[in-house]
């Protein structure tokens, strides 16, 4: 978070964060003149966790204290259970259309609002039971079985207090490019996380080599300020070459050897030197700057000329 931060512009008025995760970029971008924070995430499960988290954080805490069972077959209930969700938003929005045909105005008044309650009640059992996997599983991916004790009680307190982290956040559930182009803006800054390149079946959602592409074509044409994180991948070099790239390490959390470290890229649609100079800090081509303890980077790349000024 150190690096997005120093290498993004240092006044803008919107901030989109195109593939939202756990919401820790949009709560920890430093610019205090934003007025619009877009948060988004085309993983459905996690956006409907994170809605409920905000708008409803007690009757999800309350769903939370019935689900403390850990164990191998608990995980696996619940896999199931968000895997075959069968009622979706799109449901609900046909049965409130049908209630319009088949039932007079007050009944299908009543029939709307009974509909409407009973959905989100289904939301919020999907929300705790999508909590829980995330919490019980292995580096948190969802998939697969951590193995170790995790009490989600423990965890009341990061809920309440998302609940107000997130009060004035627009949360979207949409593909990016839709997203971008709905959003994007001259005085924007747009971040991108997307999967990672040939690692993709670490994801929740599907994102193919073509998506890859997709995402590229559509940020090159952006107005606003873009920043983009990958691996370090050959085939996102060669990708982003009208792009700055920043080379950069963390360490490495799927790596059982000890000292195993990530490598990353940073590419962004504008020089971020000036921007850099005007926070006190300067960067050279060589050597690898070491920014205290938070890490080092370099910049590996420089286009002919910035997408954006």
């Amino acid at each position: 978070m150190w690096l997005i931060n120093l290498l993004a512009p240092p006044r803008y008025e919107r901030s989109i964060d195109v593939f939202g995760g756990s919401g820790t970029v949009t709560l920890n971008l430093d610019c205090p003149q934003v007025n619009l924070k877009v948060y988004n995430d085309f993983n459905g499960n996690l956006v409907n966790l994170m809605r409920c988290a905000r708008e409803m954080p007690l009757a999800l805490l309350r769903e939370l204290g019935f689900l403390t069972l850990n164990s191998r077959d608990d995980f696996e209930l619940c896999k199931k259970f968000i895997e075959q969700e069968e009622f979706t938003e799109e449901d609900l929005k046909r049965e409130l259309f049908l209630t319009e045909i088949m039932f007079e105005p007050p009944s299908a008044r009543q029939m709307k609002k009974l509909l409407t309650q009973k959905a989100k009640h289904r939301d919020i059992k999907r929300a705790a039971t999508y909590y829980k996997i995330l919490r019980y599983s292995f580096n948190a991916n969802g998939d697969t079985y951590g193995g170790k004790k995790c009490d989600v009680r423990r965890f009341f307190v990061d809920i309440w207090n998302f609940s107000r982290a997130f009060s004035e956040v627009t949360i979207e559930n949409k593909d990016f490019e839709a997203l971008i182009k709905q959003y994007d803006r001259e005085n924007a800054f747009v971040y991108c996380d997307p999967p990672y390149f040939e690692a993709e079946g670490f994801y929740a959602v599907v994102f193919t080599k073509e998506d890859h592409t997709r995402l590229h074509d559509t940020i090159k044409e952006a107005k606003g300020y873009v920043m983009v994180s990958y691996n370090y991948a050959p085939e996102i070099l060669e990708l982003y070459q009208d792009f700055y790239i920043f080379y950069t390490t963390r360490p490495n959390s799927m790596s059982h050897k000890e000292g195993d470290v990530y490598e990353e890229i940073i590419m962004t649609n504008y020089d971020p030197r000036p921007f850099i100079k005007e926070k006190g800090r300067q960067l050279t081509l060589f050597p690898m700057l070491n920014i205290s303890s938070e890490g080092e980077y370099k910049l590996i790349h420089e286009p002919p000329k910035a997408l954006v000024v």
